[in-house]
């Protein structure tokens, strides 16, 4: 299978300054657009720390032609897509995914919001409050304080050491000369020639190009006014320091390097592969994890971050072999791993979805980036390497396989051996169930993107084995298929979504890892609350047995398996793969528990002391017209509820709802992390929430079926999400024609479906799960 064309970006400058970045790929399903405007945090008056990202915000909050609840932030939500947006340094980006079809509306709505924000005091008055409610949660993230120490060994002048998170205290929203300040960054840095937007989709040039004059016509127009060149990253000339907190070191080096110099050099102080630094300091036993980033450059100034998962205090052997290796890599021949890299990017772009495209701001490799990061590495005085490395090995799953010579032979055999592999074969065969592993063609199979879910399902919990397949995900990953894997109580899922060409080789690969003796799993990696529950859902809802007293044994495990839109190659290829694979394939059954009318509360441990909270609310049953009426209300009621919980009671920064598929299981989630109620108050403002939806059903004019039907279009839809969505489908026992019965279901569901959904949900007729991170103290 040929490799997909690669899309290479046209960059144009419009009549009044803003520069365009448009990419045509026709494989894209959706389109996107990514809007960068050059100002950020350390732009901002010293006086008003934060001013920044509280506009970011601001901007969200509706204008006078598209209030809130037709903004852009609901009008993507409300057709299925993606948007957010986020501030840095010297940047500020916003950013969303639509449909082609209704792309140029996003479009509108971003111009116009950047353009003719409110800004009243109504609304800085409660977006301050959550600003400041994510700046209670950041003063006790334990990361983030360790970024804060971190940085704590630069220039004492730098903006990097300042304090931008923003606050009740830094945003004075009633004094006049703040709002002046605020109004005023607004129009200096909020206009055409301060502005890049990058768009990409399936359209023609001439069609991006045209959807671009039109949003640059929206602007106010100005000149691009250059950002203020900060101090030095460090005093003197020194070019380096260590951190160390806790069981991580820092490694720091200042250096004027471009960035993709430096992602060229991450890429090779990150790879696992024998022979490497990593290889080598795990192998001494001196760190579990290393993760090189470069989270900062602007104006020749750029901060290269080397962090180190110790497993010792004693660190001065870790640095000694750092610098031995960056001595190795500074003397060694660059040509093929210059070329790798290329391959990597390529790959990158020929495999990533529209948003991530249309935010791809990487550059080629050029020569005189080489030159910069030689001078970078010689500015070190680093002493000749001691040490016996080795460079890192091409990528296996970025070339197409090689054939075997003799076509119908093992590898090694000749044509004498032809009868014995056929009983080999037969034999082999005769184990296997072929119908535990089963292929759908609902979206089609000749494209160059496909997916495969396999699920095991154990004795006892199901392996952590995140960390033991850790340098094949990275590499699956480089070469476009992301490979995933979770353990839900007894089972245990591995996913691979993206380009078809390398999957057989991946699955060649898993089978190998998981027929060889599993190391023990590492600690969890801390994360908020409310993703820590997230990640205990699906483990929570399933129905475990066995006591776990006996460890979980692979020759034991039953697996089934799905492929989706794959070729026939690939599938037979596929086939082949999955019969190294450990366990015995069978049909494994998803029966669910019937937990009509019952609440059940599950408790997490987490690292904070704020409240968090899920709520999941499975259908009564697995029906396409119950599945329809649930989807339909919980479209329905996302941004109400996101107005009630968010805007008016200002619980805190984490709150959402929507549809979950766990296991072929269709529910209604809620989820809320909040710094200043209890998981009392917030059970009581659900349940308050919950009382409200017959009222909101019937005030509605229109309950949204045509938007939410279009969104499960398949030539609408990308692969990841409608792999997902077949494959709960397939496990929830629905026909191949899945998607375009849902879409017909949604489109027949009437007001009184909706009530009668709102009354199962109310009556809990599919159950009730908690899981919070407290012990239930209330009815």
């Amino acid at each position: 299978m040929p490799a997909p064309a690669q899309s290479h970006p046209i960059h144009l400058t419009l009549a009044n300054g803003l520069r365009v970045s448009l990419r045509h790929a026709p494989r894209l399903k959706r389109c996107a657009a990514a809007l960068r405007v050059a100002a950020g945090s350390h732009d901002v008056p010293l006086a008003w720390p934060g001013l920044a990202h509280f506009l970011e915000h601001l901007l969200f909050l509706g204008t006078e032609r598209f209030p809130a609840s037709e903004g852009l932030m609901a009008y993507v939500q409300r057709h299925g897509g993606q948007v957010n947006a986020s501030t840095r340094e010297r940047t500020t980006d916003f950013f969303f995914e639509l449909p082609v079809s209704i792309f140029s509306d996003g479009l509108e709505r971003l111009a116009d919001m950047l353009t003719h924000p409110r800004l009243t005091t109504e609304d800085q008055l409660r977006e301050r409050e959550v600003l400041h409610a994510e700046f209670i949660a950041w003063s006790q993230d334990a990361a983030a304080q360790q970024q804060v120490a971190l940085l704590q060994g630069l220039a004492a002048d730098h903006p990097l050491r300042g304090f931008h998170a923003g606050n009740r205290d830094s945003l004075p929203v009633e004094n006049e000369a703040f709002q002046q300040a605020l109004r005023a960054f607004h129009e200096h840095f909020y206009q055409s020639g301060q502005m890049t937007l990058s768009l990409a989709g399936p359209q023609p040039l001439a069609a991006l190009e045209a959807l671009a004059q039109r949003f640059s016509d929206a602007l106010a127009s100005g000149p691009l006014h250059p950002q203020s060149a900060p101090p030095p990253l460090m005093p003197d000339q020194a070019r380096r320091y260590q951190h160390l907190a806790g069981n991580h070191l820092h490694q720091v080096i200042c250096c004027g390097a471009p960035r993709e110099a430096l992602e060229f050099l991450c890429t090779w102080l990150n790879a696992s592969a024998p022979g490497g630094l990593l290889a080598e300091l795990k192998t001494q036993q001196l760190v579990t994890a290393l993760h090189a980033s470069v989270p900062y450059d602007f104006a020749g100034q750029a901060l290269l971050i080397i962090d180190f998962t110790v497993e010792t205090q004693e660190t001065a052997q870790i640095e000694t072999l750092l610098d031995d290796w960056l001595s190795f890599f500074a003397h060694s021949d660059w040509t093929s791993l210059r070329e790798e890299f290329a391959l990597l990017a390529a790959r990158q772009q020929q495999t990533q979805g529209a948003l991530a495209l249309a935010r791809n701001y990487s550059e080629a490799l050029s020569e005189p980036a080489v030159a910069a990061l030689k001078a970078m590495l010689d500015s070190l005085h680093l002493p000749a390497s001691q040490h016996r490395w080795q460079p890192a090995p091409n990528n296996p799953f970025l070339r197409p396989p090689v054939k075997e010579e003799r076509a119908g032979l093992i590898r090694g055999q000749t044509s004498a051996h032809r009868g014995l592999r056929t009983f080999a074969q037969d034999r082999s065969r005769g184990r296997k169930d072929a119908s535990a592993l089963t292929f759908s063609h609902a979206l089609g199979n000749d494209g160059d993107e496909g997916a495969l879910y396999l699920q095991w399902r154990f004795n006892a919990p199901a392996p952590e084995l995140g960390s033991t397949l850790q340098a094949l995900r990275e590499n699956a990953g480089q070469a476009g298929v992301e490979l995933s894997c979770e353990a839900m109580g007894n089972d245990w899922l591995v996913k691979m979504i993206g380009l078809q060409q390398p999957m057989p080789a991946v699955l060649e690969a898993l089978a190998h890892a998981l027929n060889q003796p599993q190391a023990s799993a590492r600690a969890p990696v801390p994360m908020i609350a409310i993703r820590a529950l997230l990640k205990a859902l699906p483990g929570c809802c399933a129905n475990a047995t066995g006591t776990g007293e006996a460890p979980a044994s692979w020759s034991e495990a039953r697996w089934q398996g799905l492929g989706i839109g794959l070729t026939a190659t690939c599938e037979t290829a596929i086939k082949a793969a999955a019969a190294r694979l450990p366990g015995q394939p069978a049909i494994i059954d998803h029966d669910v528990a019937d937990l009509a009318g019952q609440h059940l509360w599950r408790a997490v441990k987490t690292d904070t002391s704020e409240a968090a909270l899920l709520l999941f609310c499975p259908a009564p049953t697995r029906s396409l017209a119950d599945e329809a009426a649930w989807r339909l209300l919980g479209h329905l009621l996302q941004a109400p509820f996101y107005q009630k919980l968010r805007v008016e009671l200002q619980l805190g920064y984490a709150i959402f709802s929507g549809v979950r598929q766990i296991n072929g299981q269709t529910g209604l989630l809620f989820g809320v992390q909040s710094p200043t109620a209890s998981l009392e108050d917030i059970v009581e403002h659900l349940h308050n929430f919950l009382r409200q939806l017959p009222t909101l059903i019937e005030h509605s004019a229109d309950v949204g079926n045509q938007p939410l039907a279009e969104q499960f279009a398949p030539d609408t839809l990308p692969t990841a999400q409608s792999a997902e969505l077949l494959w709960h489908a397939h496990l929830a026992g629905h026909p191949s024609d899945y998607l375009p019965q849902l879409q017909q279901r949604i489109l027949a569901c009437n007001q009184s479906d909706l009530l009668q959904a709102a009354r199962q949900l109310q009556d809990a007729a599919g159950g009730w799960r908690y899981v919070a991170n407290g012990p239930r103290t209330i009815d």
